[in-house]
């Protein structure tokens, strides 16, 4: 399991000091799974500083360089601040260290309903980015899906009947997807409420791009509806309507889109069972979480009829 950085071990002299940051004062950030985030207060401004604890340097600086180039392109997210010799991350302890400009929001959970139009508008100005972009070059491919190696772990899981269901799903998935010919394009991969701030003007601010890859575009929308359009454990038929509504403002999806949508929400609803399962039953059983992959069983069951409320 990662070992995070907690607040008492960072040396905050020598971390402002390599950002020529003056009067700086830190506070820790609920949320992250993944790495380690606190708000750092200076003389001149409000920032996010990040522990990147999962990372070694040439990850971090990928990421750091995805995230300052979709900034740059437009996409709303978070600047990356460089450090005075314009490295775009550094290092404390030995882990690598990323700085970014503070959003002034917060996290709503779930998004309200009227706010699902923005941000489907947004994944839709994502994946309309060319993937030559200057700072996209190095994009991973598909790395939200379960790769090979995962899928061959599903029979051998113990829980034999979640392993038939879902080995059952994903072979009417991959049937599916190969007689698709969509282009890949970039993609956010985990568009989830937790990873949007909403600003003090209502505007959003999409956060954590540490699963960008190259991909179905179509995917991406339903990882967005698994993440933004339920509703008691269900997807909402007006919560995914006003998600793909304001996508479409952007990038009209034709017949075939339409009709494919509801298989790739399920495929995203299906990823994250197998990964809450496997987290939470092998590679690190937590009881108290033992039975949330259960949820995406009857999210799966839910998204039946879609089709008819997006046409």
């Amino acid at each position: 399991m990662a070992k995070y950085t907690t607040l008492e071990q960072i040396d905050l002299p020598a971390v402002a000091d390599r950002y020529g940051l003056k009067e700086s004062r830190l506070a820790p950030l609920a949320g992250g799974a993944a790495n380690s985030s606190f708000r750092l207060s200076s003389a001149t401004g409000e920032f996010v500083l990040t522990i990147l604890d999962n990372h070694d340097t040439a990850s971090a600086e990928s990421l750091a360089a995805h995230t300052q180039a979709l900034f740059l392109l437009g996409v709303p997210t978070s600047a990356v601040v460089q450090a005075p010799d314009g490295s775009l991350i550094t290092h404390f302890d030995d882990r690598p260290v990323i700085l970014k400009a503070w959003a002034d929001g917060r996290v709503v959970q779930p998004l309200p309903v009227t706010l699902l139009p923005e941000a489907g508008r947004i994944l839709a100005q994502l994946h309309a980015l060319p993937a030559q972009s200057a700072g996209l070059t190095d994009i991973p491919v598909g790395t939200r899906r379960l790769s090979s190696d995962h899928e061959a772990l599903i029979p051998d899981l113990p829980d034999r009947k979640f392993a038939a269901w879902l080995t059952d799903q994903l072979s009417r998935i991959h049937r599916a997807e190969a007689a698709s010919s969509r282009p890949r394009t970039v993609t956010h991969g985990d568009l989830f409420d937790d990873n949007i701030i909403v600003r003090i003007d209502g505007s959003l601010t999409v956060l954590d791009w540490e699963t960008i890859s190259l991909d179905d575009p179509l995917l991406d929308l339903g990882m967005a509806a698994v993440g933004l359009a339920q509703e008691h454990g269900a997807l909402s038929p007006e919560r995914v309507k006003a998600l793909v509504s304001g996508y479409e403002q952007i990038a009209p999806l034709s017949e075939e889109d339409v009709a494919a949508l509801p298989g790739e929400i399920i495929h995203a609803a299906l990823i994250i069972a197998f990964h809450r399962y496997y987290r939470h039953h092998v590679r690190f059983p937590d009881p108290s979480k033992a039975t949330y992959y259960l949820e995406m069983i009857r999210f799966v069951e839910s998204v039946e009829g879609v089709a008819r409320v997006l046409g």
